[in-house]
Order: structure tokens, then sequence, then C-alpha cells
């Protein structure tokens, strides 16, 4: 039976819609990877290998094998199946061994902590990245215009300052601008590349990994600082997989291996025989692939080609931060979503500018590529590191794969990502410590929030008393609790103890409204849950005091919507009594104020307290009614 015309037209807009997705990822997912071959050969040759043609054969070998295993392989082929309804990064591994059966607690906990570090170092990877890319791209004004040496900082920072404002807008705006020059890039990639392959073509032997452990056998101490270097060629593989949320698995398969993947092989192939022929190019290699005349040209879509590739780290920084807030690592913060099609696309305003400032210090602190290509490699190398430990977890415990097949594989992986971890601490010296640095930071504040967040509810629940007690005490009050018309919201973590609102309305104002629900949020370790499972209704046996609660349950990428979740408890059957639409909705504001109370160092108290008072607004954090929600103030000590 022919396919009829909607079949076809829905056909049609299936394609499009993938093709539109598969731009999108090539603007935003590959920006990072895409740019390594404006300083990563150079950075290479610059740690002391002499440029010979075993060197460089040598080198083209680990580059290519380098890509091949950890990005084509590991990510691309395997990792990127390790999703969590749909959602990638270093958060969702962490979330999918939160749940994952584990007989040790100790264990779990253990690879939980090793996850939150990772997921602190790729914070660092987002600084580093934008400033790199952007500062190597604009340096190529030296090849084509050494008068304009001295504006490469500054001009710099103007394209930084850009960058980072148009973030607001969305990935889905940013890939539709980005997508085609990333093709133009990749294609100007490939095509010279290919040209000096064609006028060279001994540089093929270099595909073959002989070469790569070759160089490695007989460069000793030399090849195993190179191998620090060599690692700047997959710079983005963990952002391709945190960005996985924007626009799915395949849309980034298809990129990866149509166009991305062939167009680095060309270029880094191409230089390498460049630079077997003219030693003297391993000034820019990239560069100078090109006739002077196009070098200006070259120069002004490198440096776009940069912008896109801090792109894909920044969207990488906004999808981890969500699901760090939503897994309860980080208070409250303002996300906002750029997108109605793809609800992985978020911006982060907090964390944007947060990475803006540091990336104009690290610009304005190191000046060139070269000296940030000191601080690079640890944070990247690092990640795959955790990256694959947490993977193989995922694969033995969720997926029951057997042992031997999972210790197999993360030891071949592991091999190679610790190889590379160990060449780049010898950067640490000469401004490795600087990720370090960062990852560390992050990662404190991240488990102090965790740590004291505990403590604080536990507190908080002391204050708040039981519900059912305190239900009792209104009933037994002289006079009685005058019941005022109308419906009452008070959110409340728990479900059995009294919001702190509620108690407070109670003993100064004496009243309560005829009708109360006490609404609770539970976040649960899954990325989203469908509307049919958001709501569950309990009128805890105080149907004749008028008070029900309501359990709002959302995975940890989903929007807290109350209105939204109250609009659904109606459609479940909540009293006829409660009013949907007109309800005033109550809200605790807790001050968390540090005391000597054991529990946590005091200056982890004073750094909980510094980001508690930086959360973000509830009202407009849970999408309440600003003219029907009142905040009442609440002081915890802890």
């Amino acid at each position: 039976m022919p396919p009829s015309s909607r079949d076809r037209a829905s056909a049609q807009g299936t394609k499009r819609t993938a093709a539109t997705l598969t731009l999108g990822a090539l603007g935003v997912v590959f920006g990072d990877i895409g740019t390594s071959p404006l300083y990563a050969l150079h950075a290479v040759f610059s740690a002391g290998v002499t440029p010979n043609e075993a060197s460089v054969y040598g080198v083209i070998s680990l580059v290519f094998w380098a890509i091949t295993l950890i990005v084509s392989i590991k990510y691309v082929t395997f990792i990127m199946r390790a999703d969590n309804d749909g959602e990638g990064g270093i958060m969702a591994l962490i979330s999918l061994v939160q749940s994952a059966a584990l007989e040790r607690r100790f264990a779990k906990w253990a690879l939980i902590a090793l996850g939150i570090f990772g997921a602190s170092l790729f914070y660092g990877d987002g600084m580093i990245t934008p400033a790199i890319s952007v500062l190597s791209a604009v340096e190529g004004l030296e090849v084509a215009a050494p008068d304009l040496a001295s504006f490469v900082v500054p001009i710099t920072l103007v394209i930084l300052a850009a960058l980072f404002s148009v973030q607001r807008f969305g990935t889905a705006a940013v890939g539709r601008l980005f997508g085609p020059i990333m093709g133009i890039w990749f294609g100007t990639l490939a095509v010279s590349g290919l040209a000096q392959v064609v006028e060279h073509p001994g540089v093929l032997r270099a595909l073959s990994p002989t070469y790569g452990i070759a160089f490695l056998v007989n460069q000793g101490a030399i090849a195993f600082v190179a191998l620090a270097s060599v690692v700047l060629a997959v710079t983005g593989a963990e952002a391709l997989y945190a960005d996985m949320g924007h626009f799915g698995r395949r849309p980034i398969r298809r990129a990866w291996f149509l166009l991305v993947f062939p167009a680095l092989t060309l270029s880094y192939m191409g230089q390498g025989a460049l630079v077997v022929t003219t030693p003297g190019a391993l000034e820019n290699p990239l560069f100078l692939l090109f006739p002077s005349w196009a070098l200006m040209p070259m120069v002004l879509l490198a440096t776009a080609a940069a912008v896109i590739a801090s792109q894909a780290v920044i969207s990488g920084a906004f999808s981890v931060t969500r699901q760090a807030v939503q897994l309860g690592f980080l208070p409250r913060l303002t996300i906002r979503h750029t997108s109605h099609r793809e609800i992985g696309q978020v911006y982060a305003p907090a964390i944007n500018w947060g990475i803006f400032l540091a990336v104009v210090a690290l610009v304005v602190g190191f000046g060139s590529s070269t000296g940030l290509g000191s601080a690079y490699g640890i944070a990247v190398t690092g990640t795959l590191a955790i990256d694959t430990v947490l993977f193989f977890v995922v694969v033995r415990t969720r997926w029951k794969k057997p042992l031997w097949i999972v210790a197999s594989g993360c030891m071949a992986f592991l091999t190679v990502d610790l190889a590379f971890f160990s060449a780049n601490l010898t950067k640490v010296a000469s401004g490795g410590w600087v990720p370090l640095l960062i990852g560390l930071g992050v990662f404190t504040v991240l488990i102090t929030w965790r740590r004291g967040q505990r403590i604080v509810t536990n507190n908080r629940t002391a204050e708040e008393g039981p519900l059912r007690d305190f239900v009792e005490e209104v009933r037994e009050m002289t006079p009685p609790v005058h019941r005022v018309p109308g419906t009452a919201v008070f959110l409340n973590s728990k479900i059995d103890t009294t919001p702190l609102a509620l108690r407070a309305n109670v003993e100064h104002n004496h009243t309560m409204h005829e009708s109360v629900v006490i609404l609770s949020l539970e976040t649960l370790k899954v990325p989203h849950l469908p509307d049919g499972e958001r709501v569950v209704i309990d009128d805890m046996g105080f149907t004749d005091d008028g008070i029900s609660h309501v359990t709002a349950r959302y995975g940890f990428q989903d929007d807290h919507d109350v209105p939204d979740a109250l609009a659904l408890c109606a459609l479940e059957g909540l009293e006829s009594e409660v009013d949907v639409e007109g309800a005033s909705y109550f809200l605790s504001e807790i001050t968390v104020v540090p005391t000597r109370a054991p529990g946590m160092r005091r200056w982890r108290k004073r750094l909980f307290a510094l980001v508690a008072r930086n959360s973000a607004n509830p009202v407009e954090y849970f999408s309440l009614p600003l003219d029907r929600t009142l905040v009442v103030g609440a002081r915890i000590e802890f």
C-alpha cells in the first residue's frame, strides 16, 4: 500500500528535524574538539620533540589513536549508551551509580564522591577551553599581520564578552547560527589537510599504531612529556557527552562519524606532512597550510570556530549545573529553559557569568595559548578516567554484564586514561595547578552543600515538630483558631512535620484557612517524570480539619512548577472545596546561623551559609504567583 501524503509529510518532517538537530549538534557539541588542531601539534613539539620524520609520524599516530580510542570508541560508541533518560554527562553517571545495587555503602559513597570531583574538574575545563581556544585563534594575527600582535589579548576579551552575552538566547539559537560555520570549518580542515596528504602520501603510514608505539619506546622521557600535549587533541570528549541532552545521541554520532572525525584526521595528517617537509612550520602548522592570501580569512574563520569551541563546554556546564541542583549538590539556582522542543537546553545565568569572570582572569593572567597549554590537560584527563570507572560500574551493576568483560574493558580504557593523566602531572608546577585548584574549590562547595543541607534539614525537622501533634494543639486551642475562607498551600520538605509558616500563622495570627494543602516536593533519581506519576494525594486522616497532603514528584531535569502540580491534584480528585485557581502560597524562608555545634567544621558552615544566601528566589524557582505568595522568615541554627 503506497504511503499517504500525511505519511510522506511526517517522514519529511522527521528528516528535517534530524538534519536540524545534527546541524545544531555540529555547532554546539564539537566546537571544543574541533578547534584542537589550532594548538595541539604546536604544543606537542614545544615540549621538546625533534621534528624529524619518525617523531612526526609517531606523534600523528598517537593523536589519531587517542581520538579513535577515547572519542570514537569509548565515548561515542560506549559511554553515550549510559544515558539517564536521554541525559548525559558525569552527573547522569552519578545518578545511575546512586541507584545501583552496591553491597557496600562505603563503595557507593566513594564512587559518588569520585564522580563529584570529576564534575568539579569539568568546570575547570569549562573555564580554560574558552580562554585557550579563542586566544589560539586570534594569535593567527601574529602570522597574518605581525604588527597586530599587541591587540591579541584585547580582541580575545571582546570576543569572549560577546560569546557569554548571547548564551541567554539558548543553544538552539546558537546552534542554528554556529552549525553552518562549523560545517565550513571542518570542510576547510579536511580540504587543507587532504591537499598536503596528496602531495606527501607517505604520511598515511602514521595511521599505523606501530609508529606511535615506536615513538614511545625510542623517545622515552620526551615521549612521556609529549603525551601531556597529545591529549589536547581529545579535549571536548566529556563536553560531547554532557551535551547529549541538548540534541540526542543519534545526531551527535552522525555528525562525528560522517564529518568531524574524518576532518580532524585529515587536518592532523596534513599538518604532520607539512612539518616533515618544512620544520619551520612548527611555529603555527595549521595556519601555514594556507597561502598568504588566505591567512586573514582563515584567522576570522578560526576565531569563529574557537568561539563555538567555547560553546560546547559552556552548554555542558549548564547541563551539569542543573543536574547538580536537582540531585542536591547545589542550592536552588536560576535555570531557564531555552527551547520548547528539547528539554535539555537550558541557561544558568550565575554559572554563565561566573565562568566568564574566570576566563577573563585566565586570559589576562597567562597571556598566550602556549602558557594556557600548561594549565590544560589535567582537568580533561582526570574527568576521562573518572568517567571510565563510573561507566563500568554502571555496566556491571545495572546492565549485569559478566565481570570479566567489565574488568577487561575498564583496564583497557583506564590504561590509556591514566597514561595521559600521569603525563599531565608533569605540568602541575607550570600551570596545571589552576584546574586542580578550581576543581578542588568546586568539589568543596558541592560536598559542603550536600552535608550542610542534611544537617539543616534535620534541625528544621526538629523545629517543625510532628504534624499530628500540631493538629491536636489546634483542636484544643481556646479560643478556637479562626478559619478564614480560601485555600492555603504550604510548601514543606517532610510529609509528617508542620510547615514553619503554618505554625507561625497560627501562633501569631491565630488563624487558619478553611482548606490547607501541605505540599512536599520529591526529586527522584531519573531525569523526567510523566504527569501521570507527578502527584500523590493523602488526607493524612485530617479530612475533618480541612488539611490534605500532596507529594509532587519530579525528575532531576524537570522544572518544579508548583501551580501545575496543584492543578494536577484537581484532576486526581483533591476535594472540591480546595480552590486550586485562587490558592494562596506560603513559604518558609530559612536563615541558617552557624554555631559551634558538631557536624561540620566552622569554616564549612560559613561557606554553606554564604552559598545559601545566594540561592535563587524560591518564588521564581517554584513558579509561584507573586501576588498570591507570602514568605515567612525562620531561623535555623546548625
